[in-house]
């Protein structure tokens, strides 16, 4: 690993120097022949980086981790985390470095990090390697989640690095994706750090969870508590932002919640065309543990599992401490409840001053007609505003059960809703899957155009565009039942 002279680029090293207990030293692997395929201008703006640079030889190295600032301490992080339920205590970054941290144009500190780079002491027999497709994938959702305004970690670049890897399907185009966040930490670190052999080491963590992310927390009596109840809320209207534009994640292990309430680590996700409930696209999510309408849940068995990484730092005696956690958690329906129905009174145009009473039954009435009829999400509410300016044709159009629905659009109706609102709050565009696939399967054949024509579309989901009427529509009939997999 060769260094990059300190004038051009500074990577600060907080995490490695203040949390050395929580992640190893290690080096990316040699590219042998690494390739841009995409850069993330404006991003890189927001960092201080020079686009063009990024593209040049030095660029290229920092992307792969070859080339890095000489102040930079590339580390594996060590975290925790349950899958799908079950314990496992030593997890960790096993094809993932986290190359320090840097500052943007609004003095926020951002991590800049690695996925793919190769095998870490934590790779569990995994090859530490990374393709084409699924790192393409996720710098095309975290674009499309960024555009749409939910929180979310985002995809600086990728780059073909010149390796074959060899995966079930066969041999594939390795790659690296190169992400930045707010931070990496996650539920699993607590967790990890909560087994630690050093108890300071969990309050050194709390400490800079605190710092980072929840700084109010520091003037509070009880710092952990404050750090849980805004983590809590975080999450809460983070997993409403999912259902709200039809996302399922796919894949809420621990270790995949962060303490920032950023969205992260796009595997086997989606976006619901059809709604249903039960909507499961994960390929190992065999029992649907992380369905669409199950995400709610999961999140708040999630924050529990915090709870008890954080029970030695809420109270000396263990019993006040589950008291203190439990009524903590006890908060996480109302969040929920309160940021999923202010979305969707956004959604449906509603008044400010309509009545609880009545918005609640009718969101209730509407998910179910949804359900019922396996309507496009996404689509309907475009033709619901389209309703909102009197014109009912379409929205009519996508139901067979007509009466129910008239009945329910007259109840709707009677609130005077707003087609400007509707039309600010529901996207026309979303990574609708059978686009998503056809740009990954050009993009690992090399034609990154419709790619880059996808993008285009999601990066700006609120405005109808010309030319670009494919990309508003549901997939074709013939699609079939979707599948994503993780990519490792």
């Amino acid at each position: 690993m060769s260094r990059i002279p300190q004038p051009t680029l500074s990577l600060q090293a907080n995490f490695a120097s203040d949390l050395p207990e929580l992640s190893i030293p290690w080096q990316a692997e040699e590219t042998p022949e690494p390739r841009l395929l995409v850069v993330n201008e404006p991003l890189a703006a927001d960092l201080g980086l020079d686009p063009e640079w990024l593209r040049s030889q030095d660029g290229i190295g920092l992307l792969t981790g070859n080339r890095v600032p000489e102040d930079a301490a590339p580390v594996a992080q060590a975290y925790a985390g349950h899958q799908f339920g079950s314990y496992v205590p030593r997890l960790g970054d096993g094809r993932a470095l986290l190359l320090g941290e840097i500052t943007d144009s609004g003095g926020h500190r951002r991590d800049i990090h690695l996925k793919g780079s190769g095998r870490t002491p934590f790779a569990r027999g995994g090859d530490g390697r990374a393709v084409v497709g699924p790192m393409l994938r996720e710098y095309l959702v975290s674009e499309a989640m960024h555009g749409l305004g939910i929180p979310t970690t985002r995809s600086l670049a990728v780059v073909a690095t010149g390796r074959t890897v060899l995966r079930e399907e066969g041999p594939m185009r390795g790659a690296v994706l190169a992400r930045v966040a707010a931070s990496h930490l996650r539920v699993g670190s607590f967790q990890y750090a909560r087994n630690h052999e050093d108890p300071a080491v969990l309050r050194r963590l709390m400490d800079q969870a605190v710092a980072l992310h929840h700084p109010t927390a520091a003037q509070d009596a009880n710092p952990s508590l404050s750090l849980l109840r805004g983590v809590m809320k975080a999450q809460a209207g983070l997993v409403a932002q999912w259902l709200l534009v039809g996302f399922v994640h796919g894949v809420m292990n621990t270790d995949n919640m962060t303490i920032s309430g950023e969205t992260i680590d796009y595997g086997p996700c989606a976006f619901m065309d059809a709604f249903d409930r039960n909507a499961v696209y994960s390929s190992i999510d065999t029992g649907g543990r992380y369905a669409y309408g199950n995400q709610p849940a999961v999140a708040q068995w999630n924050l529990a599992r915090f709870a008890e990484a954080l029970l030695p730092l809420l109270h000396e005696d263990q019993d006040q401490a589950v008291s203190l956690a439990t009524e903590a958690l006890g908060e996480f329906p109302r969040e929920f409840g309160t940021a999923f129905s202010a979305g969707m009174r956004r959604k449906l145009g509603l008044p400010a001053d309509a009545p609880d009473e009545a918005v609640g039954p009718l969101i209730d009435d509407l998910l179910a007609l949804l359900h019922q009829d396996h309507v496009d999400y996404t689509q309907f509410f475009r033709h619901l505003g389209q309703a909102a300016r009197k014109d009912l044709g379409p929205v009519r159009d996508v139901f067979t059960d007509r009466p129910t629905l008239d009945s329910w659009l007259e109840r709707w109706q009677s609130f005077i809703p707003d087609p400007e609102s509707m039309e600010r709050a529901n996207p026309v565009y979303i990574p609708r899957n059978h686009l998503v696939e056809e740009a990954l399967n050009a993009a690992t054949a090399g034609d990154l155009a419709p790619l880059h024509r996808l993008l285009e579309a999601v990066s700006d989901p609120f405005h109808e565009r010309p030319g670009f009427e494919r990309y508003a529509g549901p997939p074709p009939e013939d699609f079939g039942r979707y599948r994503t997999y993780c990519g490792t």
